[in-house]
């Protein structure tokens, strides 16, 4: 059951015992280069001073300026009122274990709450990950060295990676504490996170992280819904957090207002949006982060995802 302080709703993030607003600020907008980094505080000010409590960010968005950013917001007693989350590209736990102390560097602090693998969007950076020497070993010791308190995943392109993501921790004897994807009006036509992946992380408790509810800004290009249905629609599902990007006090406003209109929607209500939403999401023509490698980093820097593994190396040649 989610609790009110102002309007901004409360949500459990899964069974970790914590509380966290029901709408995150997204990392990558604060970092834009339109935004002056006086800017970008003032709008984690305001966030945090209205309620929003939930940070989202990554080593990667806009080469570390959006952490800088961020950290600059968190500084004069924000950072107790916030809970920090950042993720890092790198597969081998070397380079894991590099990009999480320059992030901390970055945001000038000596330990966040949440800590992803960004961006799992092939099969084979799942099998990076739970390799020996790989990533997941970096941030198991994190964890253990107090420099973190959480685990998750993140990944827009097809909810069979996320899946096989989630099956591949339980072999190793893994529970993720949190998980990312898109959730949206429009996803839920095509190539679904919230019809595959969504009744899994339900069943096990996770902490839900839904974002792209906008795509960029994508998605309201299709004329078929409005920002405030978006965030709606979003909210309504079964989300510890969805995280909205906020380049500007007037989509803080707005998000402010998504949330403290947001009602729970009835059987009529979501019938509705997804009737209207439904011919635009057909073929996946605006939800680009699945369909294309425009959303992809790690495309651009396939030095972060280490080399292949020995084993395989080794069976290729024979």
């Amino acid at each position: 059951m989610a609790s009110l302080q102002g309007c901004m709703p409360y949500r459990a993030l899964g069974r970790t015992g914590v509380q966290v607003s029901a709408l995150g600020l997204g990392g990558s907008h604060i970092g834009t280069p339109k935004l002056s980094r006086a800017e970008a505080a003032r709008i984690v000010h305001a966030a945090i001073d209205g309620g929003l409590t939930f940070m989202d960010n990554s080593w990667d968005y806009h080469e570390g300026e959006s952490e800088v950013r961020l950290g600059k917001g968190l500084k004069g007693g924000y950072r107790s009122r916030a809970f920090v989350m950042t993720k890092v590209d790198g597969r081998t736990k070397k380079e894991a274990a590099r990009q999480l102390d320059q992030s901390l560097k970055r945001l000038g602090l000596d330990d966040i709450d949440l800590l992803q693998h960004h961006e799992v969007i092939r099969f084979d950076d799942v099998d990076r990950i739970f390799s020996s020497g790989g990533a997941m070993e970096a941030f198991v010791a994190a964890r253990k060295a107090g420099k973190i308190r959480f685990i998750g995943f993140t990944g827009h392109k097809d909810p069979a990676i996320h899946l096989y993501m989630l099956e591949t921790a339980r072999r190793h004897r893994f529970r993720f504490d949190t998980v990312q994807m898109p959730l949206n009006l429009l996803d839920t036509h095509f190539r679904s996170f919230e019809r595959n992946v969504l009744p899994e992380l339900v069943k096990a408790d996770m902490g839900i992280l839904g974002m792209k509810s906008m795509g960029s800004g994508v998605i309201l290009k299709s004329k078929a819904v409005t920002p405030i249905e978006c965030l709606h629609y979003s909210m309504n599902l079964p989300t510890s957090v969805v995280i909205t990007g906020i380049d500007s006090m007037r989509i803080l406003k707005q998000a402010f207002q998504a949330a403290g209109t947001f009602k729970p929607l009835s059987r009529q209500q979501v019938a509705r949006l997804r009737a209207k939403s439904a011919p635009a999401a057909k073929y996946g023509e605006y939800e680009l982060f699945k369909t294309t490698t425009a959303f992809d980093s790690t495309i651009q820097h396939p030095e972060w995802l280490g080399k292949e593994s020995p084993r395989t190396l080794r069976l290729t040649k024979d």
